[in-house]
């Protein structure tokens, strides 16, 4: 590493980086204050939850809802478009920029990660780590127990199977299941008709 790269660059170009200089340490703090605050809110304090995650998060859009309790490293390194719901035990290990959509759903027990370690050994013992941002595009749904590693784009409109480890990009349009996630089938016209097995919309 060059003396004037700093980790902070490091970290946007996808370098091995360290994270306990340069202010990154209590970046992660700030997040992890404000997050115990808003998992130890009551459930009817739903106003000040909405001005936790506005100050939690780097961007979060209007008509959002997060159900506690919430887990995270920095929190300020997510930007989170309208309409956006998660359900309890979201992860977000953010330690570059997680960007999602509007209208997008995330079931119980998500976890998005930007963040892996070097395979070597000898490389993990000096702290070393690199990160890849993580981008979820508008109407996307997520289900429960959903793994999405560093890297990855989820295209719009596209649905992941619960318990899925998705280890690549997924298209628009789809339904992808499985470890590693994989595309199923395309979103069609039958979806409009059927929303589970044989139900029908209008039953």
């Amino acid at each position: 590493m060059s003396e004037s790269e700093s980790q902070r660059e490091r970290i946007r170009q996808g370098k091995l980086f360290t994270d306990m200089g340069e202010g990154l340490p209590q970046d992660r703090l700030r997040g992890k204050e404000l997050v115990y605050d808003f998992n130890h809110t009551r459930p009817s304090e739903a106003d000040k939850r909405h001005d936790l995650i506005r100050q939690i998060f780097g961007q979060i859009g209007a008509n959002s809802w997060i159900e506690p309790p919430l887990h995270l490293c920095y929190g300020s390194n997510t930007e989170i478009g309208s309409h956006f719901y998660a359900n309890t035990n979201l992860t977000l290990i953010d330690d570059t920029t997680i960007t999602i959509g509007n209208h997008v759903l995330l079931g119980p027990n998500v976890t998005i990660c930007t963040v892996g370690h070097p395979v070597d050994p000898t490389l993990r013992a000096t702290g070393q780590m690199y990160a890849f941002p993580v981008v979820i595009e508008d109407h996307v749904w997520i289900g429960s127990g959903v793994i999405i590693n560093p890297g990855i784009r989820i295209g719009r409109g596209s649905v992941i199977g619960a318990g899925s480890i998705v280890t690549r990009d997924i298209p628009a349009g789809v339904i992808a299941v499985g470890n590693p996630c994989r595309v199923l089938r395309e979103i069609n016209e039958q979806d409009k008709l059927y929303y589970y097995k044989d139900y029908t919309v209008d039953s």
